[in-house]
């Protein structure tokens, strides 16, 4: 029996989703949950993976039991893994799959949000959320840098160097805007895969666009410079979120 859950925490506490050798990851304390449930002890394959600090609202996660240790109704395994686990990683739902479904292989995109603060004085409800840019933005600056990344492009000069060759660094960004209300801003980005710290990059280089350190336009010439110097700064951890993970409707 296969099944999928959608889990949301906060990853302050975390090196990160998948399970570390040193420090630990979301997906072993939920693994540890599981071990309470069913005795084989299921592995969980997530749909991504966030680095340390980063959060999630719609992480997509499956595992796999014999049907003989499923002897609950299906509606209360959210709650029985729940039971087992600490208040800042919570399953929001959790269902049956379908045999050939896989968590990692079928999402078809993402979309991740990223959160600023932009006021003299933090709002101290958002500090774990939200990056603090005291220094005033120009929406209309953030908002005209944020459309120069829709589309296909090679976005090595906003990524890290995961330690991991990829066969290719271009990513196609369906969305990337940014909303205002009050002091907060919102930056929303989609797309079919994301590099190594590329969203903190995109959000990075917008807020810098937006402080009037360079103009929008510049953000042409960097993605065609596939060089990380060239680009904007990486944004903190702790305001990126991955919000939702996409897959293809059911037939």
């Amino acid at each position: 029996m296969k099944f999928k859950l959608v889990i949301a925490y906060d990853g302050a506490n975390y090196e990160g989703w998948q399970t570390q050798k040193i420090g630990t990851g979301v997906q072993q304390i939920i693994e540890d949950a599981l071990a309470k449930l069913f005795p084989r002890k299921p592995v969980l394959h997530g749909s991504s993976r966030t680095d340390t600090g980063v959060h999630a609202l719609g992480m997509a996660a499956h595992f796999e039991i014999p049907p003989d240790e499923f002897k609950m109704p299906l509606r209360k395994l959210r709650l029985a893994i729940n039971a087992w686990l600490p208040e800042d990683i919570r399953v929001m739902s959790a269902g049956r799959a379908p045999e050939k479904f896989h968590a990692r292989f079928d999402a078809k995109g993402k979309q991740y949000r990223y959160f600023i603060w932009n006021h003299v004085a933090m709002n101290p409800l958002l500090r774990r959320t939200a990056w603090h840019v005291p220094v005033k933005l120009d929406l209309k600056r953030v908002k005209t840098a944020a459309k120069l990344f829709v589309g296909k492009h090679d976005f090595q000069s906003f990524a890290a160097n995961s330690g991991n060759k990829k066969k290719t660094t271009v990513r196609t960004v369906t969305r990337c805007d940014v909303q205002k209300s009050g002091s907060k801003f919102t930056v929303i980005i989609e797309g079919d895969g994301f590099l190594y710290k590329m969203c903190r990059g995109i959000a990075g280089t917008i807020v810098q666009s937006g402080m009037g350190k360079f103009p929008p336009e510049q953000i042409k010439h960097m993605l065609t410079q596939k060089d990380r110097r060239v680009a904007g700064m990486t944004a903190p951890a702790h305001g990126l979120v991955l919000w939702k993970v996409f897959y293809p409707r059911a037939k």
